[in-house]
């Protein structure tokens, strides 16, 4: 998983901090129409003040593009902030709004999150992969799969290329706590799927297929993807992006895959536009109708652009692969950050200020094509 996630889980953070909702929602209140349980968008608002209203209404915009699904980032440190007492008050007002929206949910469950483990509870403390210890983690995601039957696939682990980048002597502990979280989590929960999310681009950028093959584990294996190098830079065009996407099958061996975020940037900053985010929802919308039968889940990452200067990523949040070039900065953290900034507030489908743009025609036009 892309630190790009870091920008949504901000946003949600200051949603719910207004919101009180109850999760039972009458069956009368449920929205029925005709949606793809595999298509998904990661809805979100387009500032960081937002009412229970707007919220409301932003979901029954997303929901009337056809999608079947959302992501819903849930970490470990709002769920269970005390050993054995949940909180619900951060998570109750989504599943609400995905509930009522008819929308099943991908849930993103950080035990790992590209080079950094967690976040974590402060009762557990900060500790290493072996030591996480697999009951603990079965005992939360066993609380939330009980309380939230909307979600029906769970990623243990996001980036995690990142993490054994480095660090691959810790591939087999990691398999051993997913196994055991795998094994005990099905006894009770036998129809929610669990499996691990890589960063596609980071995979071929930095050449660790190995990484992935090594953990294709599960009931799937997910991928983010955004069509950049390692500066945060749009380097493909959309017919090459395709192709990127189509190489995840070499990677999985029988296993299905999950299109956890899909993004391209419309920001010219970085490379983007409007036009080919419009001509790479079409291509990727190609790869999903070629390759249906082995896709578990297709997920587009934005629905909202945030305003300019609104998405601010720290430097120790980019990883350490950077490098200074001439003494311009040219390659330095300032500027991947920079970039990532720029990429990350432009990669919705609707503008800030609420206009769509031709992309979320595009993408309401495509899900209408798979019905």
């Amino acid at each position: 998983m892309d630190k790009k996630i870091l920008g949504i889980i901000t946003g949600i953070a200051v949603i719910i901090a207004i919101a009180s909702v109850v999760l039972a929602i009458p069956n009368s209140e449920i929205i029925t129409q005709k949606t793809n349980e595999k298509i998904g968008l990661v809805i979100n608002s387009p500032s960081q003040s937002v009412t229970l209203q707007n919220l409301d209404q932003i979901y029954s915009e997303a929901a009337s593009s056809g999608i079947g699904r959302s992501n819903v980032y849930l970490f470990w440190n709002l769920v269970e902030p005390v050993r054995g007492e949940f909180d619900w008050q951060q998570s109750d007002p989504l599943m609400s709004f995905n509930k009522k929206n008819n929308l099943k949910v991908t849930l993103y469950f950080s035990v790992i999150n590209g080079e950094t483990l967690g976040p974590f509870p402060n009762w557990i403390g900060k500790p290493s992969i072996i030591s996480i210890g697999e009951d603990r983690v079965v005992s939360v995601l066993d609380a939330i799969l009980s309380r939230y039957d909307i979600i029906d696939t769970v990623i243990l682990s996001g980036e995690t290329e990142s993490q054994f980048r480095f660090n691959e002597q810790n591939i087999p502990v990691y398999k051993d706590l997913f196994n055991g979280v795998y094994e005990k989590t099905k006894e009770k929960h036998p129809d929610v799927k669990i499996g691990n999310a890589f960063a596609l681009h980071q995979v071929l950028n930095k050449n660790l297929r190995y990484v992935v093959t090594d953990l294709a584990i599960g009931d799937f294996v997910a991928f983010s993807y955004s069509p950049v190098d390692t500066l945060n830079d749009i380097v493909k065009t959309p017919q090459q992006a395709k192709e990127d996407l189509q190489q995840v099958f070499d990677l999985v061996g029988d296993k299905k895959v999950g299109i956890f975020e899909l993004s391209w940037s419309t920001s010219d900053f970085v490379g983007g536009s409007d036009s080919a985010q419009t001509e790479f929802l079409e291509k990727s919308f190609e790869f999903y109708t070629e390759n249906e039968s082995n896709l578990e889940f297709f997920t587009w990452y934005r629905q909202y652009d945030k305003p300019a200067g609104t998405c601010v990523f720290e430097e120790q949040e980019i990883g350490e692969d950077t490098l200074t070039v001439g003494g311009s900065g040219f390659g330095s953290s300032e500027h991947v950050i920079e970039r990532l900034n720029q990429y990350v507030c432009s990669a919705g489908l609707i503008n800030s200020d609420g206009t769509p743009k031709s992309g979320w025609n595009e993408f309401k036009k495509q899900i209408e094509m798979t019905n």
